[in-house]
């Protein structure tokens, strides 16, 4: 590219660029005006012709060189445009010299500081939020559970001694008490799962699945065998973003099937797919919960994509290229 030539060969600042292009310009107006070419009074046709060439001439002589020597700062001003922490994308090429190219290495260090800054703080709020989920999970059994298994069977002794037209709303009683509990048992598996703790990551994905398959959604787990070993950290983003994927395809997008893989990739490493068949994200802007799977891939340094399925509906991928450095 002219643009990209022209930036190595002229390693100067920004203002004597500027400088250097006017004056060009200057000089050829200034030669048609030594030139052969006069003015007479009144202007004939035939030299009005002449100034307007020339002045044309130097407007896109003067607009064109001034686009060159400023393209790169319009690179630049369209990659601060389209920066976004939560999406890492390729830094803006630092060509030539000068002050346009010490402002794209500074801004390039920038961005890098403000990831870095960004993960290490996203990791201890995260890592925060899932002691405080442990910590209430932990309250929701030991304590309301508990409370409710008493109540319960407190109900069942009164139940069995009641004359029949009370023992009918005692029992009615103790079936609501029942769900009550049951619902706060699911409460306290989202917060903290248990399971990936006891069992792994495969009973922990398949277990999930069933948690959310009802009679009007269908969810199956289809886990690939042969896949590496993976550090709690990551078995823990990959759990979390499938539970969020879940979520958001049961509430949100009036599927009747999800898929959840999770297989090796090609080169390495491993992927996790959340697919369903519902009405897709449209122009719906990103939420809370797609946020915080950004924020989780970024911790492992993972790539996460979310879009339309090829088949319909909304697909959420993970990819986790290397399995060994993840951190919380």
């Amino acid at each position: 590219m002219l643009g990209d030539r022209l930036e190595r060969r002229v390693a100067v600042s920004l203002y004597w660029r500027i400088f250097l292009l006017n004056a060009g310009v200057l000089a050829l107006a200034v030669a048609l005006l030594l030139g052969p070419v006069t003015v007479s009074t009144p202007v004939l046709f035939g030299e009005a012709l002449v100034l307007l060439g020339g002045l044309a001439a130097m407007l896109v002589i003067n607009a064109v060189l001034l686009k060159v020597g400023l393209a790169p700062l319009a690179r630049l001003n369209r990659a601060m445009a389209t920066a976004d922490l939560l999406k890492p994308d390729a830094r803006p090429t630092v060509t030539g010299g000068g002050e346009v190219a010490a402002l794209t290495r500074t801004f390039n260090a920038m961005l890098d500081r403000l990831e870095a800054e960004r993960a290490t703080s996203s990791g201890r709020v995260l890592t925060a939020l899932e002691a405080e989920r442990k910590r209430i999970a932990q309250e929701l059994h030991d304590e309301i559970g508990q409370t409710l298994t008493a109540v319960l069977l407190q109900i069942k002794h009164a139940a069995d001694r009641a004359p029949e037209p009370v023992r009918t709303d005692l029992h009615q009683a103790q079936e609501t008490t029942r769900a009550s509990l049951d619902e706060i048992r699911r409460i306290a598996r989202r917060l903290r799962p248990g399971v990936l703790e006891e069992l792994g990551l495969y009973s922990a994905l398949r277990s999930l699945a069933a948690e959310f398959t009802t009679p009007r959604l269908g969810v199956t787990a289809y886990i690939t065998p042969g896949l590496p070993h993976l550090d709690p950290a990551t078995e823990l983003v990959l759990y979390r973003v499938a539970q969020e994927g879940l979520t958001n395809a049961a509430r949100h997008s009036g599927a009747t099937r999800v898929e959840v893989h999770l297989r090796p990739l090609p080169r390495g490493g491993v992927g996790l797919l959340v697919r369903d068949n519902g009405h897709g994200l449209g122009d719906a802007p990103e939420g809370a919960g797609i946020r915080g799977m950004r924020e989780r891939a970024l911790l492992i340094g993972a790539e996460l994509l979310v879009g339309a399925s090829p088949h319909g509906g909304t697909q959420v991928r993970l990819e986790i290229h290397d399995t060994t450095g993840a951190t919380a």
